[in-house]
């Protein structure tokens, strides 16, 4: 769904001021599973397995085109109330996930955290997400974060809970403040949120860290994006000016 105009002209035009030359913070609704079984005549369950494998080559190039924050979101809030057949599946396929492809990433220099609620999680898999988390503690290549049981609007209401239960003055709330309240305050804002599927919205998904993100939509489903999707969409940001609301 991203339009460009080709340049007419025989000489390179001369770099605009101000532009961008990489997104370091990018986020990702992976969305499209469901949609790509059905066209795959599969059940769901194998949509979220392709979609799970559609991951790593991903993440690798964000490494390689300089992509230092990457925020994934794999279960919502709202998935919850799927049938119990498909959440069971996708605990499973979470699993595996970890297995097969974060530990291996690893490797690559990739930290691993998981951005949300753990409670509702079984614990077999709530073991899992911590022990790999401890695993990559000391990975500094890239940031994956991994929005798991995460809605926006949650995470806003538990930030201002525990302002409330902490006593702060109310004259002493600012952004600041509140920021440091979400459950990962050191997780950098997205320059660059990316949506697969054709959707045009952002579907309770860092509400507050998107304020000044760029969105790119595009109509592929996420286990057909790759590589080459990513990196138009690196692209397409690089060719934005971002002014934060000034001139």
């Amino acid at each position: 769904m991203v339009s460009r105009q080709s340049a007419s002209s025989d000489t390179e035009p001369a770099a605009e001021h101000g532009l961008p030359e990489v997104a370091h913070a990018v986020a990702i609704i992976m969305d499209g599973n469901g949609r790509w079984a059905t066209g795959h005549g599969v059940g769901v369950a194998e949509g979220h397995r392709a979609g799970s494998r559609a991951l790593r080559p991903v993440v690798e190039t964000a490494i390689d085109v300089g992509v230092e924050s990457l925020v994934v979101y794999a279960f919502s809030t709202e998935n919850w109330s799927r049938s119990a057949e498909e959440v069971e599946a996708l605990m499973e396929i979470f699993g595996e996930t970890i297995d097969r492809e974060l530990a291996d990433l690893a490797k690559e220099g990739v930290r691993t955290r998981f951005v949300g609620r753990r409670d509702r999680a079984p614990d077999w898999l709530r073991a899992k997400l911590a022990e790999l988390e401890a695993a990559t503690a000391n990975e500094t290549r890239l940031s994956l974060w991994i929005a798991f049981d995460y809605g926006g609007r949650a995470e806003l209401v538990e930030a201002a809970r525990r302002i409330a239960e902490s006593g702060v003055d109310p004259d002493e709330i600012d952004e600041s403040l509140f920021a440091q309240h979400l459950y990962a305050p050191e997780m950098p804002d997205p320059d660059l949120v990316i949506r697969t599927s054709g959707e045009l919205r952002l579907s309770n998904f860092l509400l507050w860290q998107s304020a000044y993100a760029e969105f790119v939509f595009v109509d592929t489903l996420w286990p057909d994006f790759g590589p080459n999707e990513f990196r138009a969409a690196i692209e397409e940001y690089a060719s934005r000016r971002r002014r934060f609301g000034g001139r």
